[in-house]
């Protein structure tokens, strides 16, 4: 079975529900969805063609490097995806 675009309709279907589900969760509206990827292994194509913003790239720690040791093991691309209008104003007010 084929489907046309089916990256982007899983991407858009999860984004549509993600914010009332966090919401419902953790009683916070998010503002933006982000997402990692692992430039030597995939290369992101289709957030790019799903409209995310590329980010640039991680430093490559993980959540174990506690002593700041593993700079440029894995740097990941980071994607992100506005959830609200004027996301940038909104996140400036937070400050």
């Amino acid at each position: 079975m084929r489907v046309k675009n089916l990256a982007s309709h899983v991407l858009a279907l999860a984004l549509r529900t993600i914010a009332t589900d966090w919401t419902a969760a953790y009683s916070v509206k998010p503002l933006l969805a982000e997402t990692l990827v692992d430039p030597a292994r995939f290369t992101g194509h289709c957030y790019r063609v799903a409209n995310w913003i590329d980010v640039g790239l991680t430093v490559g720690r993980s959540r174990e490097d506690r002593q700041h040791t593993r700079h440029g093991a894995s740097p990941k691309r980071i994607w992100l995806y506005p959830l609200v209008p004027n996301v940038r104003q909104r996140l400036m007010q937070t400050l």
